[in-house]
């Protein structure tokens, strides 16, 4: 029998997230991590939300600083 990975959702608060093309970039790099299943960016609250199984919050990190957004800690 094995074990599935724990249902995660990770917040995280990205203040230069302003536009829709920000959203589509955020979303877009952060969907190619492992185990993503959802990529939520409110616009308004500058809040990402990432759901899934088992993912790393580092690396979820990296996605949205490589996608070229600073990310308050």
């Amino acid at each position: 029998m094995t074990s599935q990975p724990t249902p995660a959702e990770l917040t995280f608060t990205v203040p230069g997230v302003s536009c829709a093309n920000c959203q589509a970039a955020i979303v877009d790099e952060v969907s190619r991590v492992p185990r993503v299943s959802a990529v939520d960016v409110d616009l308004e609250t500058k809040v990402v939300t990432v759901r899934g199984a088992g993912i790393d919050d580092q690396t979820v990190l990296a996605a949205i600083e490589t996608a070229g957004y600073d990310v308050e800690r």
